[in-house]
């Protein structure tokens, strides 16, 4: 027994050592964890309050969190491409919802979300100042946010208790009054977002991620995981105050008030509501994923010739839409036969921001780079390399396309309105849909989308691809299990819910998700 308590303690210590509830300070130990290193030395809460921030780029590259959020759904596929990016399967088990509590992206997503939420502990539990426990508190939410919305369970340890302890765990619907209760506490403690860096906790960021909680209240608390789902009229009217109480303004130039949120001087945009801070030529450098994990090896920057979007679902965007295709003023990078060189790349790709036959790129086996909207989950043949419509989200940062500037997005403006329009349109009290919505469109050079839940729907899939939100929102409305174009089969219900990794079993107060 020693020995397996021993075991538990050391897989525990990085991944699921939690306290809740308010604790003396002055304690000797505290969840655990002695205020004092075994060098002797106190706890650098300023440091390890860097290291929770720093956590949030683990969001940022093409595995764990972002690819269980994007990957799993209609938006987003990872097809084999001969001897490439098969990876035993892996995104494509994802993508086909066949996962298993061994898959390696699950895993890694549970150790990160759990060992940050450790971090933020370890601040809020050792002296920190008054400060440093308000953002730590407001970080701890988010990642737990994220757990709830994963896994359903969430581990935490009382305060006090041995690292060898077994954690125990909330239920789902405890972990979200937990949520709701440290972001209400916490909110007013936090300071307001500062002007060109929304990198730190603020009063909005907290307010955005109670009307995200309140919005997904109906599903996080259903008796069962599949629904059905009541989404509570008081629930829906506090999305509508949070959402009206944010401080940001929308950039509503047609193009480039979209991508202004994108460019390597994205923390100049005030519709950022929250970010990951990233430094040119210093941190951030797994940014440059955002355009490598699709790019061809040919094209400029060069790529992993990876991911693609799905044709079904890129064909929700009209030809005029600004948010799908869009021509980068001075950009010298690798462009489409359209001239566009961020948002979906089709067609014939070209070198040096120019569309001519002389930039005509090839790819490896000397067809012409093509990239088709038919993919497959295998490919093969001529299309072997060009299959699939490539995404870039981020324009990538010329001064230093390996370590760039941008600043990685975890909420922003149009999702916070787009959910005030959705509560409204399931019972809460509000107004401005229509007019949310003509913005958007307005900005996107398309039509606007009905008030009504099927075009909201639509409209966060056109406006939020690939922001990570693609299989939150599926679930909420009702769309994560149905067959589509490269899944022809309605999955079971226990996928929406990932598993609980088999290491972390060793907690005997965790039992698996059902159906796994």
């Amino acid at each position: 027994m020693k020995r397996n308590n021993i075991i538990k303690g050391l897989l525990y210590l990085g991944v699921v050592s939690f306290s809740i509830g308010c604790t003396n300070l002055d304690e000797k130990i505290l969840d655990g964890v002695s205020n004092e290193t075994s060098g002797g030395s106190a706890i650098n809460t300023a440091a390890t309050l860097v290291s929770a921030y720093e956590g949030l780029r683990d969001f940022n590259g093409q595995g764990g969190v972002y690819a269980l959020n994007e990957m799993s759904t209609d938006a987003m596929v990872g097809p084999t491409r001969g001897g490439d990016w098969d990876d035993n399967g892996v995104w494509r088990q994802i993508h086909t919802q066949t996962w298993a509590p061994d898959h390696g992206e699950v895993r890694n997503a549970w150790n990160s979300l759990l060992s940050n939420a450790y971090k933020c502990n370890l601040v809020i539990e050792n002296g920190g100042t008054a400060s440093q426990v308000a953002e730590a508190r407001f970080l701890r939410a988010w990642y737990y946010y994220n757990v709830v919305d994963l896994f359903g369970q969430a581990p935490y340890r009382p305060a006090g208790s041995a690292l060898t302890d077994d954690p125990k765990v909330w239920s789902r619907a405890e972990a979200t009054d937990f949520i709701i209760a440290e972001l209400e506490a916490v909110l007013n403690a936090l300071p307001n977002r500062t002007a060109n860096d929304a990198s730190i906790a603020n009063k909005d960021a907290a307010r955005f991620l109670l009307a995200k909680t309140y919005l997904n209240k109906g599903v996080f608390k259903a008796t069962n995981p599949a629904g059905p789902y009541t989404f509570d009229a008081a629930d829906m009217t506090k999305v509508v105050q949070y959402v009206d109480a944010l401080t940001n303004t929308l950039d509503t130039t047609v193009g480039s008030g979209y991508w202004s949120n994108f460019q390597p001087n994205n923390n100049t945009s005030n519709e950022i509501i929250f970010s990951s801070k990233n430094i040119q030529g210093g941190a951030g450098g797994g940014m440059q994923s955002k355009w490598r994990m699709c790019n061809h090896y040919n094209q400029t920057p060069d790529g992993w010739n990876g991911f693609a979007t799905v044709a079904d679902y890129y064909s929700t965007f009209t030809a005029s839409d600004k948010r799908a295709h869009y021509a980068v003023p001075g950009y010298t990078y690798t462009v489409d036969a359209n001239g566009n060189g961020a948002g979906y790349l089709e067609g014939q790709v070209y070198k040096n921001g120019v569309v001519s036959s002389a930039n005509a790129l090839k790819d490896r086996n000397n067809n012409p780079l093509n990239f088709t909207r038919n993919v497959t989950l295998i490919t093969s043949g001529a299309t072997l390399e060009t299959a699939g419509v490539r995404g870039i989200k981020y324009v990538p940062d010329a001064a230093n396309l390996g370590s760039p500037d941008n600043d990685l997005i975890l909420m922003r403006l149009s999702d916070a309105l787009l959910m005030k329009a959705e509560a409204i349109a399931r019972g809460g009290s509000g107004s401005g849909s229509a007019t949310i919505l003509s913005n958007l469109a307005a900005r996107a050079g398309v039509t606007a989308a009905a008030a009504t839940l099927d075009g909201i729907y639509a409209e966060r899939g056109r406006e939020l691809w690939w922001e990570g939100w693609r299989r939150n929102d599926q679930i909420r409305f009702g769309k994560f299990l149905g067959a589509r174009a490269l899944k022809p089969y309605t999955s079971d219900a226990k996928y929406l819910l990932y598993p609980i990794p088999a290491d972390a079993l060793f907690n005997s107060n965790l039992s698996q998700n059902p159906g796994y």
